[in-house]
């Protein structure tokens, strides 16, 4: 049914097994499925092989709208609302206690934590990947103790260069490399006494692209836009 009837969203989680159609809960709902097309929906329901069905209502909803989500600058962010808000990545992710994931935006005005938590599966794999310097805008609802916003989806704006030292800086008189000084004390030819603070660096490859990256179904929440929507 997914895969058919494709004006449907956040049925299935194939990357963790996840059902999200059925209820949690012991309840007389045997599965509900969200989509835009209500004709599309009545042909989706006659797709699906369940218990005896003894009767259907077609909802118009907020489900999978953002519609929850407020604009906002850091520095106005208050716990218990859900918010959008940009910045650049000040603090690179560390992983916690738990498999969570944090890492610090700032703008012009205010720090602030985001979060993907360990039940967003390989979507802290992305935040992982993040670069102080990029440039980020991100979606989540706000935790009051500490301040954090727990991600449902972030866009990438901007990724900045990263570079690596290859070797120490070779000696113009000697073509040799020279030999450190110590922590922060620049390089010298011990040959010749030739002095550098110029090493050799290369650009390294970012295994990450610009864009919209969203948690799996399996953890979004029902009110969340899928990026399969914005399309």
């Amino acid at each position: 049914m997914d895969k058919e009837i494709l004006s449907t969203f956040d049925n299935y989680d194939y990357k963790n097994n996840h059902n999200r159609l059925v209820p949690s809960s012991p309840c007389p709902v045997l599965y509900g499925i969200r989509g835009d097309l209500k004709q599309d929906l009545e042909k989706a329901k006659d797709l699906i092989e369940s218990e005896t069905v003894h009767g259907y209502i077609i909802f118009e909803t907020n489900q999978g709208t953002d519609e929850h989500i407020q604009e906002t600058e850091i520095s106005d962010i208050k716990p218990y609302i859900s918010v959008k808000t940009k910045g650049i990545v000040s603090g690179k992710a560390n992983t916690i206690k738990g498999g969570h994931v944090i890492f610090k935006i700032k703008d012009s005005r205010g720090t602030i934590d985001c979060s993907a938590y360990e039940p967003t599966k390989e979507f802290r794999n992305i935040i992982r990947k993040l670069e102080i310097g990029d440039s980020v805008v991100v979606y989540g609802g706000v935790r009051e103790k500490p301040l954090t916003i727990n991600l449902e989806k972030i866009e990438i704006t901007k990724l900045v260069d990263v570079k690596e030292k290859v070797e120490n800086p070779i000696c113009p008189n000697c073509g040799k490399h020279m030999k450190s000084k110590g922590k922060d004390q620049g390089y010298k030819c011990f040959k010749c006494g030739t002095k550098s603070n110029k090493v050799i660096i290369k650009k390294i490859k970012r295994d990450l692209s610009t864009g919209f990256y969203e948690v799996p179904v399996c953890a979004r929440r029902h009110l969340s836009k899928p990026l399969k929507r914005y399309q």
